[in-house]
């Protein structure tokens, strides 16, 4: 742990391992929602565009809050969210103070090799977060169904045996602490996958949505029981 992140209140269910695994999303989601917002040429984790729900300022801006020297908390929303009412819904439910919120356009990857020499990244969530002050963690919400591509965790990047893989078919819900955790995502499908990104801050309602979602923390698999 850096001393950046013991200075913040951290969430007990994530310290062990860093992320945990909900219970599928089951409410019906509206593709439209997603396919019909406005995306940015923004990359990260591979080839992917980026629509923005909630920004710094309310402006279809992709960049971390810091570039508007506020912590990444207290989203505004954006005219995208305008057309994205279940999402946007999803997002408030959680009860917890929300930042950025973005959907994810991925392409299809070129190999898993390739994702994990090239897209594994840490995330900058707590820049400007004031000492004592809940720590920044991301939730998702896979929106595509692409029960065979799965998010890559690892607490050291070059050691897959510190890795572990999270499936994403419709509906898949987790949170990581995406600064402790280089991450990824496999996508092994033909059309682009979709997923909505939320940043939130640790304290008692992010716990409590947790709770009242968790499932068997198995449903994410180490990599030997993936691969063998």
């Amino acid at each position: 742990m850096t001393d950046t992140q013991a200075r913040h209140q951290k969430l007990p269910v994530l310290s062990e391992t860093g992320f945990v695994v909900l219970r599928a999303f089951r409410e019906r989601l509206d593709p439209a929602e997603w396919e019909s917002l406005t995306y940015l040429d923004w990359k990260s984790g591979g080839d992917s565009n980026f629509a923005v729900l909630a920004s710094a300022t309310g402006e279809d801006d992709p960049r971390g809050f810091w570039e508007h020297g506020k912590p990444d908390k207290d989203g505004i929303w954006t005219s995208n969210a305008l057309r994205a009412p279940t999402l946007r819904r999803w997002v408030t439910s959680v009860g917890a103070r929300f930042g950025r919120v973005r959907i994810i356009k991925l392409q299809p990857s070129t190999s898993e090799a390739e994702v994990t020499a090239q897209h594994l990244h840490l995330d900058d969530n707590n820049r400007l977060n004031p000492d004592g002050a809940g720590w920044v963690v991301r939730a998702w919400l896979n929106l595509t169904d692409d029960p065979d591509s799965y998010m890559i965790l690892r607490e050291d990047k070059d050691d897959p045996a510190t890795e572990h893989r999270i499936p994403m078919p419709a509906g898949a819900q987790f949170v990581v602490d995406t600064e402790r955790l280089w991450h990824a995502a496999y996508h092994t499908g033909k059309a682009p996958r979709y997923a909505m990104i939320t940043s939130f801050e640790s304290g008692p309602a992010l716990q409590a949505w947790i709770d009242a979602n968790a499932v068997d923390r198995r449903s994410a698999s180490p990599r030997s029981a993936a691969l063998g």
